[in-house]
């Protein structure tokens, strides 16, 4: 098995999905999660909890719609796990992501195990160059291939963007580097990790590129499943669901057919929490040298000169 680990109940691989939740709405997004349910896949939807204050042409449904919240109240009830992608598809101050953390307390019963930012707010921690250290910096500049780079302020104490000290305390798992290999843990063995040059996240884990429906299906081809299953792996796909898997409510055929015969694998489906927490259990949370960290940014970096930003 991978890194030395067994999956539970004789499985043979891991697999599961982050799900950002741009875009995503009660008539874009619901076909999809039920596809998800009937196949036996549990897996991570993260949730805005506030409306922005500003207009996003990524913004989706939030928490504050009572018809949605319902929903993904459902969702819980099924097994998925809910997580958090900031608190509103705006920059928010510290004072509205405390709120948000808040609320998703009193929604959610606990306050979110697994977090991945949002592009576009600028309370992010340790986002932008601040992901990778040293000279990698200048490479990941090139990387952006002339797009803007935003400064990201959520970890930088007396900011009116910092929580910090929140992340800390309310969040357990956070996302950073997205690799272009099905098999996330080969890419990043040393996950969920700590590191101790950005203290503020508790531990970090990486992901598997998938963040349309392309490059999702391409992530999970019939050899791909098969590398996966054979390597004995872990995937935690990072994506947008609400983005092109489902057009005018019918679900893309080539998707559909690939997740059935993904979960018709013996595979353990369930979601990142669940699975960081079982890595967790087995090897610990791994404290990541400088060394280890400079190998896991050069391979991201490498794959954003290839493939393009993620």
């Amino acid at each position: 098995m991978c890194a030395g680990l067994e999956w539970p109940e004789g499985k043979r691989f891991a697999f599961t999905i982050f799900d950002d939740t741009d875009c995503a709405t009660l008539e874009n997004i619901t076909k999809v999660y039920s596809l998800l349910l009937d196949l036996g896949l549990r897996t991570t939807k993260s949730v805005w909890v506030l409306d922005g204050n500003v207009e996003s042409s990524l913004r989706g449904s939030t928490c504050e719609d009572p018809e949605y919240l319902a929903w993904l109240h459902s969702l819980q009830g099924s097994g998925f796990e809910i997580g958090f992608h900031g608190a509103s598809y705006s920059t928010a101050s510290r004072q509205e992501t405390e709120l948000a953390l808040k609320r998703f307390r009193e929604f959610f019963g606990a306050y979110p195990s697994a977090y991945a930012m949002h592009s576009g707010c600028r309370e992010a921690p340790y986002w932008g160059a601040e992901r990778v250290s040293g000279l990698h910096r200048f490479a990941f500049r090139l990387a952006q291939r002339g797009r803007s780079i935003q400064h990201y302020e959520g970890h930088v104490p007396g900011s009116p963007l910092f929580w910090g000290d929140l992340c800390q305390n309310c969040v357990g798992y956070m996302r950073n580097f997205v690799y272009y290999d099905i098999n996330t843990l080969k890419c990043c063995p040393e996950m969920p990790y700590h590191d101790p040059e950005r203290p503020f996240v508790r531990a970090w884990f990486a992901s598997s590129d998938g963040a349309r429906a392309p490059s999702f299906i391409e992530r999970i081809s019939e050899a791909r499943q098969e590398q996966l299953e054979a390597e004995g792996g872990l995937c935690i796909m990072y994506t947008h669901l609400a983005c092109g898997f489902a057009e005018e409510n019918v679900i893309n055929p080539r998707f559909r057919r690939l997740m059935e015969r993904l979960a018709a694998r013996n595979g353990w489906f369930v979601p990142v929490s669940t699975v960081l927490d079982y890595v967790a259990q087995k090897k610990g949370v791994h404290e990541i040298s400088s060394t280890e960290r400079r190998r896991l940014e050069r391979r991201w970096i490498l794959g954003k000169l290839l493939h393009g930003p993620s």
